[in-house]
């Protein structure tokens, strides 16, 4: 698969770096921006990724399609997919790289075989590959080849399983720890200023919890750029939890504090536009001031 064509939809912070990887290790990637927003298009450019006019014409070159976008858009963009491939009469192989419940991923499944195309179960742990780091994918499914053949082509590649929701279920599980942890950290902060306690559990963090006190430092002011795409990211594994049967009520309430972040003025940065001088004592009183605006904004909903 030295020169096969690849479509990564779509190229955001992740998929931009994925597609540009693998075009290094000789692949041909492909996209489709029509309609996209100029920062895709950009982060495109610097993928160097080849764009097509539409979507017929994506799935008529591609061998292979990696999903890899905000949980909210997989299944739709999985329907899309697969309308395109009924309309020309033609199947690539379909890869959910997406942060989603194994539930959802059973759901683009059925929609992939009503195409008649090959489904892969992925979920990606780690940060978007660079050189010198290589992303994990975490693949599952009745053949996984296509992505295996991909292993060593700037990321990495293991395959847990013939089930479709085992690589689903293990980005749900290691998520579930990395992001839930920040949006505890997050809560825990916002809990403080809201009593006016702020400066005094600080103390105490400074005392005996230096770890975790350095980590928030180093993370909570960061989050709100990503939040709004990790709202349906935590409500997908409190469904996961679900599934398992265990209680999925933390998660729940992680959607919401990564809501609070979303309506604030910090929701609009994106990762290259974060003010890299603020800090988390400037960022919490913002988050605090807007715990009241978000939960009207969801009941609204």
């Amino acid at each position: 698969m030295s020169t096969s064509c690849i479509a990564v939809m779509a190229p955001g912070d992740m998929g931009h770096a994925v597609g540009k990887v693998l075009g290094e290790h000789g692949h041909d990637v492909i996209t489709c921006l029509a309609g996209r927003s100029a920062r895709t298009k950009g982060l495109a450019e610097a993928g160097n990724f080849r764009d097509v006019p539409d979507m017929e014409t994506l799935v008529r070159e591609a061998d292979l399609i990696l999903s890899i976008l905000p949980p909210a858009n997989a299944l739709g963009q999985a329907k899309d997919m697969a309308a395109a491939m009924k309309s020309v009469g033609t199947t690539a192989v379909y890869v959910d790289c997406n942060a989603v419940a194994p539930g959802t991923a059973l759901e683009t499944a059925a929609v992939m075989a009503e195409a008649k195309a090959p489904f892969i179960d992925c979920g990606i742990i780690g940060l978007s590959p660079q050189p010198g780091r290589s992303t994990r994918f975490y693949v599952s499914g009745p053949d996984t080849s296509a992505m295996r053949a991909l292993d060593g082509h700037g990321i990495t590649v293991i395959d847990v399983g013939e089930a479709i929701g085992r690589a689903s279920g293990l980005k749900m599980a290691y998520a579930g720890l990395t992001k839930g942890t920040n949006a505890l950290y997050t809560a825990v902060l916002m809990l403080a200023e809201r009593m006016d306690l702020f400066d005094e559990l600080i103390g105490e963090f400074e005392d005996s919890q230096q770890v975790a006190l350095k980590n928030m430092r180093a993370r909570v002011q960061r989050l709100p750029a990503d939040s709004g795409r990790w709202v349906r990211e935590m409500e997908e594994i409190a469904q996961t939890y679900r599934e398992a049967g265990l209680p999925g009520g933390f998660h729940d309430a992680s959607a919401e504090i990564y809501r609070i972040l979303d309506a604030t003025p910090f929701g609009r940065e994106t990762r290259e536009t974060i003010d890299p001088n603020r800090t988390m004592e400037d960022s919490i009183p913002v988050y605090a001031a807007h715990i009241d605006a978000a939960a009207k904004d969801a009941a609204d909903d």
